[in-house]
């Protein structure tokens, strides 16, 4: 089981580059070690729409794509896709990165045991988890290549103005569905809510789109920081 250290950081929903550049200012810090950590957590939608097997969608994050295959030979990353960016290991070939049917993914921290992922996994519904299953896929996304142009278009345009920032009301009934599903372990982070909220052994990471923040490991605490 992989252990989580000190001044690990995770940076969950950034939904760049629609959604501001904090995330490309982060890796560019991480780069040139104006910020040192010991491992980088990628929570998922930190791009606002990126997936494998496609030349044309990189080219809306070209510079960020590149600093992450830079990191990646110096820094141990964790990517838990999400429902923006998925299909990636062939994009990324030196990050541990984990899809959708593999999450959550447990690591060890001070002797416990942390189950970690994006966080649309559960209590989402048939509908939606068919849709993922569907779109997260080699082969739907290869039929789709002779309209890639037009299908990407449109959808970043969407996706552009998009309202992602909100306050989840009955967000801890949400939690309290989510955890059944989390037996056997002491603690449980994901990001995909928005919410930057702790509620008993549940960490809703922050959005760095919404909050502008990230989660750092520090004195044995985890804690929401501006960076």
């Amino acid at each position: 089981m992989t252990e989580i250290k000190e001044n690990a950081l995770f940076i969950a929903d950034s939904h760049y580059p629609h959604h501001g550049q904090e995330f490309l200012t982060l890796l560019k810090k991480l780069d040139s070690n104006t910020i040192e950590v010991s491992q980088l957590f990628l929570m998922g939608d930190n791009f606002d729409l990126l997936f494998g097997y496609n030349d044309y969608i990189q080219t809306f994050a070209e510079e960020a794509i590149t600093l992450l295959q830079k990191l990646s030979k110096k820094i141990e990353i964790h990517y838990f896709e999400g429902n923006h960016d998925f299909c990636l290991k062939e994009l990324f070939p030196h990050i541990h990165v984990y899809d959708r049917d593999v999450q959550p993914v447990t690591f060890d921290w001070q002797n416990k045991k942390v189950a970690i992922s994006h966080g649309d996994k559960y209590a989402t519904g048939f509908g939606y988890d068919l849709y993922c299953q569907i779109l997260r896929n080699k082969t739907t996304l290869q039929l789709l290549k002779p309209f890639e142009k037009v299908i990407i278009d449109h959808r970043m345009k969407k996706l552009a103005q998009k309202h992602i920032c909100f306050t989840f009301v009955g967000f801890q009934e949400r939690v309290k569905k989510i955890l059944l599903h989390y037996e056997g372990v002491d603690c449980v982070i994901e990001g995909h809510y928005h919410q930057a909220k702790v509620i008993d052994n549940y960490i809703s990471l922050p959005s760095l789109a919404c909050q502008g923040k990230v989660a750092m490991v520090k004195s044995n605490e985890i804690v929401f920081t501006i960076l």
